[in-house]
C-alpha cells in the first residue's frame, strides 16, 4: 500500500533511479551535485580534460596549473644538464644543485619568452632544445588563457536558498516554503522553478523509490530582484497532507527544488538545484522578512536575513 496517496500518476524516473535509500541518505546534495560515487572509469581521459579544468575549483586549476609548470620546467632542465651544461653560457654553477637550478631558470625565462640574457644557449643541440621549448610555452600559455577565459565566461548561478523549509500557515491551510535569492547583483529574468517529492513506498510488495511533483502556489516570476519563497499548498491533493515529521521521516522523504533562470548578463539561460531533508523542514515557523524601507525610499535587502525563522506556535 502506497504511504502517500497519488493525485496524478508520474513517471518515477528522474535520472535518480527508483532504488530506496536507507538510513536517511540524501538522493541530491544541498549544492545540487546527485550523491552518487562513479567507479569503473579511468583515472584520465584526455576527452574530458577540457571539462574537468573548467569546472573545477578554482584553488584546485591553480594547483594543477602550478604543478605542470614546476614538471615541465623541470624536465627541461634535467634535458639541459643530460646535454652539458657547459652549453649554456653564463651558467656558473659548481655542485649538481647550482647547475640544475641553472637550468631550471633558463627553462623558465625561454618557456615563458622572457629572456633576460644572463644565460643563453650555444652548440646545436641545445638550441634545439631551447627553440623547441620556446614553442611548446607558447602553446602552452595560449591554452592556460582558454581555460581562464573559459572558466570566466563560463555562466554559473548565484542562487542562493534558505537552509530549511517551513510549514506556516497559507491562505486556509498549511504551506510548505523555502526561499531564494540571487546573490549577484545583475538580473534574472524569466525564473521557474519546480518541486519534487521523493520517498520510499511499498508497491507490489517491492520497496522503492518514488517521485511525486508538488504543485506550488506560484511557479514562475518575470524578475528576480528581492528574495522568493516558494510556496506548496498542503492542501487535500497534497501527498503532504495531515502528515507529520516523524511520517515523513519514516519515509525518508527528500524534497528537491529546481530552479530554471535567464541571466541578462551572460545573456543564456543558467540552472541550479537543492534538496532538503525531514530534519530540514520546521513545523509551525515563517521566515522573517528579508528587506524594508529605509529612510531615503530605497528597498533594502537584507541577505544575513535569508535562513532566519520565526516560531509561530
Amino acid at each position: 500500500m502506497a504511504f502517500f496517496k497519488r493525485k496524478v500518476q508520474f513517471n518515477d524516473d528522474l535520472g535518480f533511479g527508483s532504488a530506496p535509500v536507507i538510513k536517511n541518505q540524501r538522493v541530491l546534495n544541498t549544492d545540487g551535485t546527485p550523491n552518487i560515487e562513479r567507479t569503473g572509469l579511468p583515472w584520465f581521459k584526455f576527452d574530458d580534460t577540457y571539462t574537468r579544468l573548467v569546472t573545477m575549483s578554482w584553488p584546485r586549476f591553480f594547483f594543477v596549473i602550478l604543478t605542470v609548470y614546476l614538471i615541465v620546467n623541470t624536465l627541461f632542465a634535467i634535458a639541459y644538464n643530460v646535454i652539458g651544461i657547459e652549453n649554456l653560457n653564463g651558467a656558473n654553477g659548481v655542485t649538481l644543485r647550482d647547475q640544475f637550478f641553472d637550468a631550471f631558470f633558463f627553462s623558465a625565462q625561454t618557456i615563458s619568452t622572457v629572456g633576460y640574457g644572463h644565460i643563453s644557449p650555444q652548440g646545436f643541440i641545445t638550441s634545439v632544445l631551447a627553440a623547441f621549448e620556446s614553442m611548446l610555452g607558447l602553446l602552452a600559455f595560449a591554452l592556460a588563457t582558454g581555460l581562464l577565459y573559459g572558466r570566466f565566461s563560463r555562466p554559473t548561478s548565484k542562487v542562493s536558498f534558505s537552509k530549511g523549509m517551513v510549514i506556516a500557515p497559507y491562505q486556509h491551510h498549511k504551506g510548505l516554503m523555502c526561499r531564494l535569492v540571487n546573490l549577484r547583483r545583475n538580473s534574472l529574468i524569466d525564473i521557474e522553478v519546480q518541486m519534487f517529492m521523493t520517498f520510499n513506498e511499498t508497491i507490489d510488495g517491492k520497496l522503492r523509490r518514488s517521485f511525486y511533483p508538488l504543485e506550488l502556489e506560484r511557479s514562475k516570476i518575470s524578475v528576480l530582484s528581492l528574495n522568493w519563497t516558494i510556496v506548496h499548498p498542503i492542501t487535500e491533493d497534497s501527498p503532504m497532507f495531515e502528515k507529520t515529521l516523524d511520517e515523513l521521516k519514516v519515509a525518508e522523504v527528500e524534497i528537491f527544488v529546481i530552479l530554471k533562470a535567464f541571466d541578462d548578463t551572460f545573456a543564456q539561460t543558467i540552472h541550479t538545484r537543492t534538496s532538503y531533508q525531514d530534519e530540514d523542514i520546521q513545523l509551525d515557523a515563517k521566515f522573517e522578512i528579508m528587506h524594508y524601507h529605509n529612510e531615503e525610499g530605497k528597498t533594502v535587502l537584507d541577505y544575513s536575513k535569508l535562513d532566519k525563522t520565526i516560531s509561530i506556535s
